[in-house]
């Protein structure tokens, strides 16, 4: 592991612990006990709902697939976010997990890493609409109180920039084809070929809006879907909170999160965001912080275990490439 990632991660646990004990650890604890086992559990087999539906997400835009590989990309889906929110690096990282897990369930490789491509950025296109209620739902709640003019024009220019990018990673993966598989002609001849199927594949992805913007709304449901589950936990702590001040906390805390993407797992960056946007929802920052430490133990429930099949899946596949080689 680069030495960059490992300061990158001390120093969002230290950030992280001084959030919590500026609130004050009693306090956090305190609300996180509120919340408990059950609030964990919950959020655990309920993550299954979002799961598919992102799962599907990605599914619709591979024409070519039959149905029955609709079970591969939920897999893979499931292997992507773990590997996005436990390994130290990069999305990057979660990105190449997920196609992969999909191809050792039977996708082609070309259709795997084509199809997440696209749906990053439908992913993108999603996020920035879930953002936009968000903020509405803000500008209503805050009203006329213009010391918080700062956070809300800060909002805008993220989405903004967010928009900005979404508009050139799509150039990028219209025109810049022809740029990549030159650059791998140079420097990786062994993988030219496979970045030129890419490349053609994405042309033809491109070519199917509907799928593309079925693809979108299924993200933006799975967005919704997410929110819903926390807010569904809360009230099974018995903590009362409007579900649009769930909606716009978890839109508002997701678009940070999406922007601080070079921070490994987002250490720091969510517990601040929580802490920070909780209580103008009426979630104080104690039980916003316990919220975001149960969210943490949802992502090692469900992540680890996955983490650890793939990894399964990886070494069975070797295993059977050697004893072949073997024969």
């Amino acid at each position: 592991m680069k030495i960059g990632v490992i300061l990158a991660v001390i120093g969002g646990l230290a950030i992280a612990t001084l959030i919590v004990g500026y609130v004050g650890f009693s306090a956090v604890f305190k609300a996180l006990s509120i919340l408990g086992w059950r609030g964990l559990i919950f959020l655990c087999l309920y993550s299954a709902v979002p799961l598919i539906i992102l799962g599907s997400a990605w599914f619709v835009l591979d024409e070519a697939a039959p149905p029955r590989q609709w079970g591969a990309f939920i897999w893979g889906r499931v292997a992507r976010d773990a590997g996005a929110e436990l390994l130290p690096f990069s999305h990057l990282g979660g990105f190449v997990i997920g196609a992969r897990a999909a191809v050792l369930c039977g996708v082609s490789a070309t259709a795997a890493y084509a199809t997440t491509v696209v749906d990053v950025t439908a992913e993108i296109i999603a996020q920035l609409g879930f953002t936009g209620l968000g903020l509405g739902l803000l500008v209503v709640q805050l009203g006329n109180r213009s010391h918080h003019n700062a956070l809300i024009g800060a909002v805008i220019a993220g989405m903004a920039l967010s928009a900005l990018a979404a508009v050139a990673f799509v150039i990028l993966q219209r025109r810049g084809v022809h740029l990549i598989e030159a650059l791998a002609k140079r420097f990786l001849p062994a993988a030219a070929d496979g970045a030129g199927l890419v490349g053609r594949a994405l042309h033809t992805l491109y070519e199917n809006p509907l799928r593309i913007a079925a693809a979108v709304s299924l993200h933006f449901a799975a967005w919704v879907a997410s929110a819903t589950g926390v807010w569904l936990a809360l009230r099974l702590a018995g903590v009362s909170v409007g579900f649009d001040a769930i909606l716009a906390l978890e839109s508002l805390v997701g678009a940070i999160r999406s922007a601080a993407f070079l921070a490994p797992m987002g250490i720091g960056v969510q517990e601040g965001a929580y802490a920070l946007i909780g209580p103008l929802f009426g979630l104080g920052p104690e039980l916003a912080l316990a919220l975001s430490l149960l969210k943490r133990g949802r992502d090692l429930g469900v992540g680890l275990p996955a983490l650890l099949i793939w990894q399964g899946q990886e070494g069975m596949r070797l295993i059977g490439r050697r004893g072949g080689a073997a024969d």
